[in-house]
């Protein structure tokens, strides 16, 4: 199977050959198609095995259609928000979502925004000081579930979920199954497909993940950078081939601005 196979537009296909990667790992080829078909979705699947490409590549393309404008996508960390935001940006090189830019951060960000990006107690304090409405969300992304519960943040995930409106679609993902979050899970998915990545396949998705790591050291303009320098890559980003979808990376405050 490749990428072609998966309902892809062909402005993604190409950011993806580009960027060096030619076979899909299991988790992308089971989860693009269903996300593409607006389906809620509870994945369980290894850590490292591609689970951010496998939703970011086909809600790049669900926001090009416009079939939706606003994404929330909750991460466990802050580490693990850059490294969406910065996926987001390489694979949206062929799109043109959003061409204007945040200029001067005076502008109402949630209207300005595609895609909100940010762990639960930073979306807290965002919302805090009314920096965003996450009451016109149609797609929620959680990434991942049991590692948010590791980091006790659960209670502050809940606090967002009573926030979103009742009607969006929603995706998650869980390195494994957790009792201490089947209640949270029931709050959130509507009767999802769920999508497991046998144990048999791990070696599979670790030998995919090493490749498409080596690919992305050698092909790709930016690398995942942590906490300090997150400014400066958002930033960077904001002007990915000047066609960087409008989006927010939240560590404290932090927004996507050409003049930071």
């Amino acid at each position: 199977m490749n990428f072609n196979d998966l309902g892809l537009s062909e402005q993604t296909i190409k950011a993806i050959d580009e960027f060096g990667i030619s076979e899909p790992t299991t988790v992308q080829a089971d989860v693009i198609p269903a996300i593409l078909e607006g389906r809620d979705i509870f994945t369980i699947a290894p850590t490292r095995c591609g689970k951010t490409m496998s939703y970011v590549l086909p809600l790049l393309d669900i926001i090009n259609a416009k079939k939706a404008k606003n994404i929330l996508i909750i991460t466990a960390n802050s580490q693990m928000a850059v490294r969406t935001s910065d996926c987001l940006a390489i694979f949206n090189k062929y799109h043109e979502i959003n061409g204007a830019a945040i200029k001067n951060g005076e502008e109402d960000i949630a209207d300005e925004a595609n895609v909100i990006i940010g762990a639960p107690d930073l979306l807290l304090d965002v919302v805090d000081n009314s920096k965003v409405d996450l009451s016109k969300t149609d797609i929620l992304v959680v990434d991942d579930i049991n590692l948010i519960k590791k980091n006790k943040q659960l209670d502050n995930l809940e606090k967002i979920l009573a926030m979103l409106p009742a009607e969006k679609q929603n995706i998650v993902y869980t390195n494994r199954r957790s009792k201490e979050t089947q209640d949270i899970l029931a709050k959130i998915l509507k009767a999802p497909e769920e999508i497991k990545v046998d144990k048999t396949k791990e070696q599979e998705v670790e030998l995919s993940a090493k490749a498409s790591a080596s690919e992305h050291k050698s092909k790709s303009r930016y690398t995942t950078v942590i906490d300090d320098e997150a400014v400066a890559l958002a930033s960077k980003l904001q002007s990915f081939n000047g066609k960087t979808p409008q989006f927010i990376l939240i560590k404290g405050i932090i927004a996507a601005d050409e003049d930071k």
